[in-house]
């Protein structure tokens, strides 16, 4: 049977396929990089970057530490999530519908599906606010002028091309580790924070943290992963999921690991770089309430120079456009998967109407949101707080899932995967314990 010039070019592309320039142990890094780098770009969205700056802004460098000790645990979950993909074939919603009760899929699927149009309101505003920073004009014409960005790359741009501009959006986030140039960092100070852990055990302190630890550490990212992983198998025709195809396991898992420990390494080193921005131009001066990504943008003008507040401003639209649609597509993997939909970008739209439909709907609904009578400012902070408090009962239940061998086969997670995994889970579950024993407990 002949193959067709396209598969045929796709068999050339895929990482896992070895080639006579490329050993089985030395893939290209360029061609391994993929649903990892993406989901770990996504991560810095413009509601991280408002959470990261106002924890920069407010507390100095003292949380900083943070971006330095999930990145194990964030991996970790991440990892967990692409193996669930790569492994069964499926998104992590249609592992659950599969092997759950279809009460447990539904509830899950309603956490991410609020969180995620939340965010993804909250996202749309910033970016109006942020383009409106370099090209003031009217706001609801930018919400509506994203809007319709991010649902055009979904619908119509082919699923190989709209993976590209994923990957070359990632590039807005150097924005970030450009502006730390023009920052006056104490790095005695950065270092003895990063190294020496301090936590506030104050109801703000403490939000602060799980909102830190909700846009690090976020559901949609784990679904998003997952659901790539799965869509990628049949965008390279060689590739079949692991539990049928368990000779593939060795690259496909190498790949996974470099993949995901690049794209969250870069993940946590931009988030660094905006927290120890703000920490060191806004916290001396005492800027401590930046709430909102546009905000620190137009707060460091006077500081460290109108150039410096361009590219943050800038950098804020280039991410908003990555994580938007990465929001969107998660939610109707969810919804989808769920539903028994077909799903996938990789589908022709009159294939999988339902899909497409739901991430054009999830998109509006979060434009309106945006232009309604939701403050944008506590919308940002709070999506963050909100994703910390919903990916606890969702990374338990994929960790369990993840651990079960009529499930994952001969790939359940086991070992040091399987307890930094774990680790993340009582992490996120402390810091939301302590959250809401300090600020509900103190009034009832």
């Amino acid at each position: 049977m002949s193959t067709s010039p396209l598969a045929a070019a796709a068999e050339v592309d895929d990482p896992e396929v070895p080639s006579p320039a490329v050993g089985p142990s030395k893939p290209r890094l360029l061609r391994v990089l993929g649903p990892g780098l993406i989901t770990g770009a996504s991560d810095d969205d413009p509601s991280g970057i408002a959470t990261y700056s106002q924890a920069g802004a407010q507390l100095g460098y003292g949380l900083c530490w943070t971006m330095l000790y999930t990145l194990p645990l964030m991996a970790a979950v991440q990892m967990v999530s692409a193996r669930i993909g790569r492994t069964t074939g499926h998104g992590i919603a249609g592992v659950l519908r599969e092997h759950y009760p279809n009460g447990l899929l539904q509830a899950v699927v309603l956490l991410l599906l609020t969180a995620n149009i939340l965010n993804l309101g909250a996202d749309l505003g910033a970016m109006a606010d942020a383009l409106d920073l370099l090209l003031p004009g009217p706001r609801w014409l930018y919400v509506a002028l994203f809007s319709g960005i991010c649902v055009y790359m979904q619908l119509v741009l082919q699923y190989a091309r709209y993976v590209a501009v994923l990957k070359w959006l990632t590039l807005s986030l150097f924005a970030y580790l450009g502006v730390v140039i023009f920052a006056h960092v104490s790095w005695r100070d950065l270092g003895v924070a990063l190294a020496v852990p301090h936590v506030d055990l104050s109801g703000g302190g403490l939000t602060t943290l799980v909102a830190l630890f909700g846009t690090t550490i976020s559901p949609y990212l784990f679904f998003w992963q997952a659901a790539e992983e799965a869509e990628d198998l049949h965008a390279f025709p060689r590739r079949r999921d692991l539990l049928h195809a368990p000779e593939q396991g060795t690259r496909a898992l190498h790949r996974i690991e470099v993949d995901t420990l690049v794209g969250m390494s870069f993940s946590n080193l931009v988030a660094l770089a905006i927290m120890v921005t703000t920490a060191a131009v806004l916290h001396p001066n005492g800027i401590i309430d930046i709430q909102t990504s546009a905000q620190a943008a137009e707060a460091l003008r006077p500081l460290a120079g109108p150039f410096s507040a361009m590219v943050f401003a800038l950098g804020i639209i280039g991410t908003g456009l990555l994580a938007v649609p990465v929001l969107a597509g998660s939610a109707a993997y969810a919804v989808g998967e769920a539903r028994r939909w077909p799903v996938g970008f990789g589908r022709r739209i009159l294939e999988a109407r339902a899909f497409y439909g739901t991430v054009a709907l999830a998109t509006l609904v979060g434009m309106v949101i945006s232009l309604g009578a939701v403050d944008p400012i506590r919308a940002l902070y709070w999506s963050a707080v909100v994703n910390g408090v919903i990916a606890v009962p969702v990374m338990a239940v994929m960790m369990l899932a993840a651990a079960r061998s009529d499930v994952m086969g001969a790939f359940a997670v086991r070992g040091p995967l399987k307890l930094l995994g774990w680790a993340a889970t009582a992490c996120m579950l402390l810091a939301v314990l302590a959250m809401f024993g300090t600020s509900v407990l103190p009034l009832i």
